[in-house]
């Protein structure tokens, strides 16, 4: 309270706001009442009162704060606000296509009609031929089997959690070996040691973050030894005075000392990008073939499928794996692998007929010339320009970025359309635009509201210029 302020003015101002009851009979909330519900609709008057009776305490307000219609407009804003909090589509026009805000790689038609067809009733783990019960899995085992080499293949909820399954199942109260250069921070903060930690296992560290060789692997083996562990590090690149060994020779250390070698490649590509990147991210079916014993990678990243965590490689392995108490608490659900499924089919049929990858959005994305993006990105200012007079909208160079931790440093040639106003505050504009129907997603960079056409699919154009137009006419 203000030296100021009363007790008896706050009652005085209190006095003034009108009952819940009051506050939903206004014709606002009572159309609100409709869109929103009820309850919700009175949740959020019961919020926006509450703000109002904090101000009340502290003396900022002015009694038009007290108006009957000025409060059921907060309580609409509240409302449309907690509606953002709602999972719904989003037009992606950062350049970043595995956007981990934006829930990665988005699925192929085919995906989204399994997962249509899997949200009823299905039979993810029931054999239709002999009416048993089966395991979970093995509907997509034999597509991994057979797009990687491996013998055997098991599913978890992601990557991470592969990680954490091996580690319990082989290293548990033992020793991990890992490279110095290989102890990564993955997204949200977590890093390598405290995921050993976690999981139970011993971290032995060996070679410096640089150079790392054979006999650094060689020396630190030992009678406590769970697994000998490479870890691609797919969010940044080591270059310059660098040494790794072969994984084939760390394959070769680990069986004469019977030793499971584990390859996580973490991004999952099944087949080459190709698209013009520098350095592409390793293989799954090239780890199996050089012997790795396991290896492991997510399903949402370079696969271009559902986040999952795969795991692949020596049948005895992957049941030891697959029969860890872990394995139930990490299982994915029926949605999951029907995604999968369909996802996996696609590069099945891709082995005879390559142009079949086109169906994967994230590889189609990937592999778009600029030249295609830059007609579309003209298409559009034209469009613009004509119709929001006062603005400056023109077609704009751009770097994009694969993104999910995957092909770091690889950029990607791209084309935005760049807005720009003397009077509009961009950051507002951006706002406005993420919170429109449907919402579209850019960036602000060099004093301009960028919209990188690398992510957008040809048929959301239409959808941005609709969006854009009308968050650029609506009043402040």
């Amino acid at each position: 309270m203000t030296p100021h302020q009363s007790t008896d003015s706050i009652s005085n101002s209190l006095r003034k706001l009108p009952s819940i009851h009051e506050l939903l009979e206004t014709t606002k909330l009572a159309e609100a009442a409709q869109r929103f519900g009820r309850e919700r609709t009175r949740e959020a008057a019961r919020d926006s009162l509450g703000q109002l009776r904090d101000q009340m305490q502290r003396d900022d307000f002015d009694d038009a704060a007290c108006a009957l219609e000025k409060l059921a407009d907060d309580v609409i804003i509240l409302l449309n606000e907690g509606m953002q909090l709602e999972i719904r589509s989003v037009i992606n026009a950062t350049g970043i296509i595995l956007h981990t805000g934006l829930g990665r790689a988005p699925l192929a038609q085919q995906a989204v009609d399994a997962i249509c067809q899997a949200a009823g009733y299905c039979n993810v783990e029931t054999d239709l031929v002999s009416g048993d019960r089966t395991q979970r899995t093995k509907g997509v085992e034999a597509d991994l089997c057979a797009l990687t080499g491996a013998e055997a293949a098991h599913v978890v909820n992601n990557n991470a959690g592969a990680t954490g399954l091996v580690l319990a199942t082989f290293a548990s109260g033992r020793e991990a070996i890992v490279s110095n250069g290989e102890l990564i921070e993955i997204g949200g903060g977590f890093r390598l040691p405290e995921v050993f930690q976690a999981y139970g296992a011993r971290l032995r560290a060996v070679g410096t973050t640089n150079r790392t060789r054979l006999e650094d692997y060689n020396r630190a083996i030992n009678e406590e030894t769970g697994a000998m562990m490479v870890i691609h590090t797919s969010n940044y690149r080591v270059v310059g005075f660098t040494e790794r060994p072969d994984l084939k020779e760390l394959v070769e250390l680990g069986r004469a000392h019977n030793i499971p070698v584990v390859h996580d490649i973490g991004s999952g590509a099944l087949v080459d990008t190709e698209a013009g990147v520098s350095e592409s991210d390793p293989i799954a079916y090239d780890s199996i073939r050089k012997g790795a014993d396991l290896v492991l990678f997510s399903g949402d990243k370079l696969l271009g499928g559902p986040q999952c965590g795969v795991i692949v490689g020596k049948e005895a392995h992957v049941r030891r794996l697959s029969r860890h108490p872990m394995s139930r608490g990490l299982r994915v659900d029926k949605l999951t692998l029907a995604a999968l499924q369909a996802t996996l089919a696609i590069y099945r049929r891709a082995l005879s007929d390559p142009h079949i990858l086109e169906s994967i959005p994230f590889l189609r994305l990937l592999r778009t010339p600029v030249d295609q993006l830059r007609k579309r990105a003209v298409r559009l200012v034209e469009r613009l320009s004509t119709a929001l007079p006062g603005w400056q909208v023109t077609v704009t160079d751009s770097v994009s970025y694969a993104g999910g931790g995957s092909l770091p440093g690889n950029e990607l040639p791209s084309c935005a359309i760049a807005l720009r106003h003397s009077e509009v505050d961009l950051a507002a504009l951006a706002q406005r635009l993420r919170m429109g129907r449907p919402a579209v997603m850019g960036r602000v960079h060099d004093e301009k509201l960028l919209l990188d056409l690398r992510c957008v699919m040809p048929n959301e154009d239409e959808q941005i210029y609709a969006t854009v137009h009308q968050a650029c006419t609506e009043p402040e």
